[in-house]
């Protein structure tokens, strides 16, 4: 019998230290959906408000493992966890400790904003924090802006497109919507991929799993 080849653990970072960018419902949803996937997923609930842990509490029996690490050793205490396929992690808003320790822990950070220019330059240490450690790393962290509560029916807007590239980092082509369906399936500790599995928001959440899974994967050219 032939050996498997070891699959390392990714771990994706939600992360954006202003709130409000619908960090914590992109986190619980693309780890449920990559457990509903077949992917042995873990969520880390690094903000002390404990929004996560609240989402999963509500739900007996949940089964999703969600543990909370809301102190600046997120990196070495990941690591002291049983190994899983995916580890995702829901970020702190306003705690540059545990941002840097967020990034450090990451293979793939993703930075969830909303289309206004005012959210988007409000992300630039974030940003600075990122790029750093991709330069320490040699191009090993990546990392990405996810558009989030976008107003269906309305023009993004070119001006937005070019503020977020002016940041020089990728902006992935999946956006999340504001809909009424993530905050009612929050309140139960779901997700609108297993309540409303044909809806649009269970739509895009699908093929933003998609997107993230072939972005954490894709080989980097030096």
């Amino acid at each position: 019998m032939s050996k498997q080849p070891e699959v390392r653990v990714k771990v994706i970072a939600v992360l954006n230290q202003k709130g409000g960018a619908g960090k914590t419902t992109l986190a619980t949803h693309l780890a449920r959906g990559l457990q509903l996937s077949g992917r042995s997923t873990l969520l880390v609930d690094s903000d002390p408000q404990g929004s996560a842990r609240d989402w999963a509490a509500v739900r007996e029996n949940h089964p999703l493992t969600v543990i909370g690490i809301d102190r600046p050793t997120i990196e070495r205490d990941i690591k002291a966890l049983a190994p899983v396929d995916y580890v995702v992690i829901d970020g702190a808003p306003q705690a540059a400790d545990l941002a840097v320790s967020a990034v450090k822990a990451a293979d793939v950070v993703l930075i969830p904003v909303q289309p206004s220019p005012y959210d988007i330059w409000a992300t630039s240490d974030l940003v600075d924090l990122v790029k750093r450690r991709i330069e320490i790393t040699d191009g090993k962290l990546k990392a990405a802006f996810v558009v989030s509560r976008a107003i269906t029916g309305t023009n993004i807007g070119k001006e937005i497109k070019d503020v977020l590239a002016g940041y020089e980092l990728p902006i992935l082509t999946t956006k999340i919507h504001q809909r009424v369906d993530y905050p009612g399936t929050a309140a139960t500790g779901s997700t609108v991929l297993e309540d409303f599995p044909r809806s649009e928001g269970a739509k895009e959440m699908l093929e933003l799993l998609a997107e993230v899974e072939h972005f954490a994967h894709e080989k980097v050219s030096i």
